[in-house]
């Protein structure tokens, strides 16, 4: 048959397909769910949820429990429906943070389970050869000793200090990590580890962690602050992360601050990164007190409550306050997560920041905002780059070939 010109024939809808997309959302967003519960989470009937289940069991996706005959509840008449959940290793996502300075990667199960995780130290910023070839040593490594098939990865999920291209994936890294400039992440990792490839920012994998994982579990409208190096935020609207037209949302630490302050990498002055990180606070205590001092030194000088390091860590928090200020006031989130590692500072840095936000910001939206310190420490955005991947775990299974389910 003749198909006229500028018109299109709609390819048909595999309805047992959807259903098994169905099915294996609802069990992703639920670890242990029950027919019943299926049947009324996707709108399918009982039949179709039980001939779905049965296949998914038989491939290994999904597995079945007796339920608990001690359990003391009184029950309806009837036998008790058995409780269904997805195989924790019927996939796997490998994780890795690209810091300015680090690499981590790690490998998880389908709910987000660490199973193996390494980091190194490694100046990352003008060598991306190296680091990239590090970041394939490491994915090698994870699924050698963990005894992982390479054909159960559904992906590497990669967060990297840099702003990442929506779309295209290319790193508009200038003046922040100059050997990087133009680079395409995305086909530099695939080609190393012939895996599908996610790429974000490392802020924005941070977010995805606490969303995920951590303190941001059930928060739908949430900014999540890493304040390490360098300065991002990521920010999470109802549930998603807010990406903008090219997904540059979130780079508040290159938001002016001081108007004569110092030149910022990114080429202007006076950004937050000059006067909040761990780098530009470093920086200010070897002018003060004339010798050098590292970055790396802060956690033991705010341990030992040096008077000279609290009041830098403090003056930053104000910093960082009055930049998120602009945040509650245009997203009104109900909760600013703080990560990176100027987050250990705890509540000395965390009191003058919410002070920041409360001063400068509209008094209704600054009394709905909580601000609080992540609950996954310096693994949220590894953790969150796996989960670039398994966010789109049910998609990714759901067109898994049989034989490599199980």
């Amino acid at each position: 048959m003749h198909t006229p010109p500028g018109v299109t024939i709609d390819t048909p809808v595999n309805l047992r397909e959807v259903g098994r997309l169905r099915v294996l959302e609802a069990l992703h967003a639920t670890p242990r769910s029950s027919r019943p519960e299926l049947v009324r989470v996707t709108g399918l009937s009982r039949a179709t949820v039980s001939s779905l289940v049965a296949d998914l069991i038989a491939v290994g996706l999904v597995t079945e429990e007796e339920p608990d005959t001690d359990d003391p509840e009184p029950r309806r008449t009837g036998r008790p429906a058995q409780s269904l959940s997805l195989v924790p290793t019927a996939g796997y996502a490998i994780g890795a943070d690209i810091g300015h300075q680090h690499v981590r990667v790690n490998l998880c199960d389908l709910f987000g389970t660490v199973l193996w995780e390494h980091w190194v130290a490694k100046d990352v910023d003008r060598a991306p050869e190296e680091t990239l070839d590090l970041v394939a040593v490491l994915v090698g490594r994870a699924l050698q000793e963990t005894g992982v098939a390479r054909s159960r990865v559904l992906g590497i999920g990669a967060g990297i200090a840099s702003p990442v291209e929506k779309g295209s994936g290319e790193l508009g890294a200038e003046g922040i990590m100059p050997g990087w400039v133009g680079l395409h992440l995305t086909d530099e990792l695939k080609k190393r580890t012939a895996l599908p490839v996610r790429v974000t920012n490392d802020a924005n994998a941070g977010a995805l962690a606490e969303l995920m994982y951590g303190a941001g579990r059930q928060i739908g409208d949430m900014v999540y602050v890493r304040l390490s190096a360098g300065i991002g935020a990521g920010i999470v609207s109802n549930g998603q992360l807010l990406l903008g037209a090219r997904g540059l949302a979130g780079e508040i630490g290159h938001l002016p601050l001081i108007a004569d302050g110092l030149i910022c990498r990114c080429g202007n002055r006076g950004c937050l990164e000059t006067v909040a990180s761990p780098v530009a606070i470093a920086r200010l205590l070897t002018q003060s007190w004339g010798r050098p001092v590292a970055a790396r030194e802060l956690p033991m000088l705010i341990k030992q409550r040096n008077t000279g390091a609290l009041r830098a860590v403090r003056d930053a928090g104000d910093a960082v306050g009055r930049a998120l200020s602009t945040l509650v006031t245009l997203l009104n989130p109900r909760l600013i997560v703080v990560g990176g590692d100027l987050a250990g500072a705890g509540e000395d840095l965390l009191e003058p920041l919410r002070a920041g936000v409360r001063r400068h910001t509209l008094p209704s939206a600054a009394r709905g905002v909580e601000i609080v310190t992540g609950g996954l420490g310096d693994g949220a955005e590894v953790r969150g780059a796996a989960g670039l991947v398994l966010a789109g775990a049910p998609h990714l299974l759901s067109t898994m070939p049989p034989g490599e389910a199980a």
